[in-house]
């Protein structure tokens, strides 16, 4: 009787409900930054708790902070349908991908800023991804900055905890104004500092000033209620998502997801068993859509052969998204181009 009360015990304990949980779509590119502390935290519990809210959540990229355990980090991975992992192997620092094979087509991951002149502003080399999503190029920059600090920056003091993540964030800047002046650029991650400090103290202050050029998307989440923040046992919002102004205009949506919602005794439970981070995710709109991708939904197959056939058999009005050829007419040589743009 002593077993069975404590294995009730225990799965009252671990009650959630991540069945309610979501955030991706068919429409948008989804990306999430997620420190996950020390992965995982608290042994298989949390492998089943991250593996289950990466389901959920449906997004097309994560990238990942503090992943201190190789083989449960590839469990993970290989639990989810559909998603690969990447970590660096040359030398382990804790910042992984996952992301969704069905959407995202990855053209390279490397580190930037590897060598010892750069080991004090970048404890942790920072990630690059380069990948194509719907046909466009994006390039997404995987950070964890350094920690702690009095928050006030010495800019004489260059052991000093903020000036290190002011020097991380100015190399980034001036790395993405160099190689990626046109390119739709995301830096993200754990950066370990506010967006709303005073401009003498505020480690991203180039980064605000050049608002022609760059967005943290997350900037209403700074300067908004304590309970939206990414980090509550301070509490404060460490976690940002940062963005060029190529994708200013596709900027959808941005939250922290409250995955503590959803489980039984709330931010206790999620402090626990997974993370003292909460994830911070954002929308981005595509100007892409695939020749053949009659219902937008990012790829192209039987479905978008059924939905032609459908409109050409109820005689709609012409739409130009289903003139597979071009010609200005809708008919059956669009769906026999459309077969061969699938097998092909």
């Amino acid at each position: 009787m002593k077993r069975i009360f404590l294995l009730i015990t225990v799965s009252l304990s671990l009650s959630h409900d991540f069945d309610e949980l979501y955030f991706g779509s068919d429409e948008t590119l989804d990306i999430m930054t997620w420190n996950i502390e020390w992965f995982p935290k608290n042994g298989e519990t949390t492998v089943s708790y991250v593996s289950q809210i990466i389901d959920a959540l449906n997004m097309d990229v994560l990238a990942i902070q503090e992943i201190d355990d190789i083989p449960s980090f590839n469990q993970v991975v290989n639990a989810l349908d559909n998603y690969e992992g990447y970590l660096e192997s040359s030398w382990f620092a804790g910042l992984a991908y996952i992301y969704n094979t069905e959407t995202v087509i990855i053209n390279d991951i490397y580190e930037i800023y590897t060598s010892s002149p750069y080991w004090s502003p970048f404890p942790r080399s920072p990630m690059v991804m380069d990948m194509n999503f719907m046909g466009e190029n994006y390039i997404i920059i995987n950070n964890h900055f350094k920690c702690c600090g009095d928050n006030s920056m010495n800019l004489n003091d260059e052991d000093d905890e903020e000036t290190r993540r002011y020097t991380a964030s100015n190399l980034l800047k001036q790395y993405v104004d160099n190689y990626f002046s046109n390119s739709n650029v995301i830096i993200l991650g754990d950066l370990n500092d506010q967006l709303t400090d005073s401009p003498n103290n505020n480690v991203f202050q180039m980064i605000l000033d050049d608002s022609d050029n760059y967005l943290f998307a997350d900037i209403e989440i700074a300067e908004g209620p304590i309970s939206k923040w990414s980090y509550p046992n301070w509490p404060s919002h460490l976690d940002h998502i940062l963005i060029t102004d190529e994708l200013f205009d596709n900027f959808e949506y941005i939250e922290t997801i409250r995955i503590d919602n959803f489980m039984d005794d709330g931010f206790n439970d999620y402090d626990q068993y997974v993370s003292d981070h909460r994830p911070v995710a954002i929308k981005i709109s595509s100007n892409t859509i695939n020749t053949g991708d009659i219902n937008a939904d990012g790829l192209v197959n039987i479905v978008d052969v059924v939905n032609l056939v459908n409109f050409i058999l109820n005689q709609e009005t012409y739409d130009e998204l289903k003139d597979i050829n071009n010609d200005g007419q809708i008919n059956v040589v669009d769906i026999v181009q459309l077969v061969d743009l699938i097998l092909n």
